[in-house]
């Protein structure tokens, strides 16, 4: 691990913390961000006061924002899904050879190192802001506890992203302060998979009630529904949510399915809080079954959809996000949607990612075998008539679209597209969590938990989504029938088919497809899914698949090379040349 030692030595050490970036992260958020110029300081005497606390807090966030942790999040979470193929404009062999099953050791996304980057500066705000407690009386005991809960909430997050990728990783606590401690402290085993996200369990529960429940509003500019703090800084429903997450990873289904609950009940409750006191905000929401709050695609009085689309990604920052990193106002293009979407300040520069074509085959029909033709997510990540070849990926490329649904199958609307202050800049800001992915992750639970009630809910579940989505009313012909899913197979085929359509490009699709067959015992549901994108070298795509080895990435060469006593190379990615190490 002595390749992190770079960085990550540079960072604490050269000791000038990376303030102004983070700054730019949260713009929206100044109060948090007005901070001391700091210039060079030393890092053993710089923990003085709250606000050296809240620049190192600042920094884990702005590290998430880093180009290389952010391009990973779509890397490690889509590329070898069924939702998107290499286009063929493209020129980039690296993420060619990843979408194509191609992956070596020696490929640079499969370097870790930005996560790494962002775990050791959580590290530094648990092993010191405890010191800056006994040193600044205006840094309370509840100060405290919320800020060492934030930083345990994204290491937490970035462990479980490096487990999800490469199954067993190095799992530190304490921060590195110097290259010889580094050399010391990542030269350790591999945690296996399970224990470590057993004990990501164990480090969220001890400190998820130290979270702020709520930010409060800045300036008299936002309420408790619209404030970016409540979103795009770590909360107590943010805990929820990935706790959430990790047990259901786990197979630990009630409690998957409890935590997801607390989190529809905190949205269902902000809800009602907003609906009370400031009730137009959310005139365009309605609560579901009375209880899931999802913004309509079409606002009241009105048949034109695309509110929803713009609410969640063109606004961002809304009532149904949990956790979204934060790219408004950045000076930079939100590197995921520049590089593999669309760049909107380089118009020559293509993107790497084009729509797989299986997903749009028979649009607006009910051939179609992924969307309904009323389906307004098809008309917000496609485009409209769609092309025969080197089909764009719209969603999070454009701030909103306007249409109207058609009213029989084999008619196609027209969508008009809209940029907004975000989107014309390529800032749109990055989802982790939202309200329907953990409704669909409760969904998930209570299928496999199985039971007449369990399986009522979990469709109650989907239809919410589901009707949304196609703009419908209970009772529409159109909404899914109750009777073509009363048993544990058929209901979790829908949950899965619901996921699907919901998350689309949001980084989730690989990660969805390994859960599902680490759970069925075998990965041919996950071959049978993501092979026919391939074009060429299927026979030997389909052999290398059937391994639960292949399922996960290979280490980086220079990760084994730093670290040969405790990390070897994954058995699905050994050749005669990594045989030798």
């Amino acid at each position: 691990m002595n390749n992190i030692s770079k960085n990550i030595g540079k960072w604490l050490l050269g000791a000038a913390l990376p303030v102004g970036a983070s700054a730019v992260a949260f713009s929206a958020c100044d109060d948090f961000l007005d901070q001391k110029p700091m210039g060079e300081i030393v890092f053993e005497n710089y923990w003085e006061d709250k606000s050296d606390v809240e620049s190192v807090v600042n920094s884990c966030y702005s590290g998430m924002l880093d180009e290389n942790f952010m391009k990973r999040l779509f890397i490690w979470g889509e590329l070898r899904s069924d939702n998107v193929v290499y286009a063929k404009s493209a020129n980039d062999i690296n993420i060619q050879q990843i979408i194509e099953e191609n992956i070596l050791e020696t490929n640079p996304n499969v370097t870790w190192t930005a996560f790494y980057q962002v775990i050791n500066r959580c590290n530094t705000v648990i092993e010191f802001a405890p010191k800056v407690a006994e040193r600044d009386p205006n840094y309370g005991e509840s100060d405290l506890r919320a800020n060492i809960a934030e930083a345990v909430w994204i290491r937490s997050l970035c462990y479980f992203y490096l487990a999800r990728t490469f199954r067993d990783v190095p799992y530190v606590t304490k921060p590195s302060l110097t290259d010889d401690d580094i050399d010391n402290d990542y030269r350790i085993p591999l945690t296996e998979f399970t224990p470590l996200l057993r004990q990501l369990v164990t480090d969220l529960e001890a400190v998820q009630g130290d979270a702020m429940r709520y930010y409060p509003p800045m300036s008299g500019r936002y309420t408790r529904a619209d404030n970016p703090y409540n979103t795009s800084r770590v909360t107590l429903c943010s805990f929820y949510a990935l706790l959430a997450d990790i047990n259901l990873w786990l197979g630990e289904y009630q409690a998957c399915a409890d935590y997801a609950q607390k989190v529809i009940d905190f949205k269902a409750n902000l809800y009602r809080e907003t609906k009370e006191e400031y009730p137009s905000l959310v005139t365009d929401v309605k609560l579901h079954n009375d209880k899931y709050p999802l913004y309509n695609e079409s606002e009241v009085g009105s048949n034109i959809c695309g509110n929803a689309y713009y609410m969640n990604f063109g606004a961002g920052n809304s009532l149904e996000s949990v956790f979204e990193l934060y790219d408004h106002n950045q000076s930079k293009e939100n590197p995921i949607t520049a590089t593999f979407i669309y760049s909107w300040q380089d118009a020559n520069k293509r993107a790497l990612c084009n729509v797989n074509p299986d997903l749009v085959t028979s649009a607006f029909t009910d051939a179609n075998k992924y969307f309904k033709y009323t389906d307004c997510r098809f008309c917000e990540y496609f485009p409209v008539p769609v092309p025969e070849s080197g089909i764009e990926i719209h969603k999070f490329q454009y701030g909103g679209f306007e249409f109207t649904l058609p009213t029989q199958a084999g008619n196609t609307p027209k969508v008009t597209v809209y940029v907004n202050e975000y989107s014309t800049k390529g800032n749109l800001n990055w989802p982790i969590y939202r309200l329907p992915d953990i409704m669909l992750l409760r969904a998930e639970a209570l299928v496999e938990l199985g039971g007449e009630d369990n399986l009522k809910e979990a469709f109650e579940i989907v239809s919410a989504i589901y009707n949304r989505a196609n703009d419908l009313t209970e009772g529409n012909s159109n909404c899914l029938a109750a009777d073509k899913y009363s048993d544990q197979a058929s209901m979790r085929q829908l949950v899965r088919d619901e996921r699907h359509r919901e998350l689309m490009f949001e980084g989730k699709r690989w990660y969805d497809l390994v859960r599902y067959a680490l759970h069925d015992g075998n990965n041919q549901d996950l071959i049978n899914t993501v092979l026919p994108k391939q074009q060429k070298n299927a026979n030997r795509i389909r052999v290398q698949l059937q391994s639960q080895n292949a399922l996960f990435w290979p280490y980086a060469e220079r990760e084994i090379d730093m670290n040969p006593d405790n990390i070897k190379q994954n058995p699905a990615y050994v050749t005669t040349e990594t045989s030798k190490k």
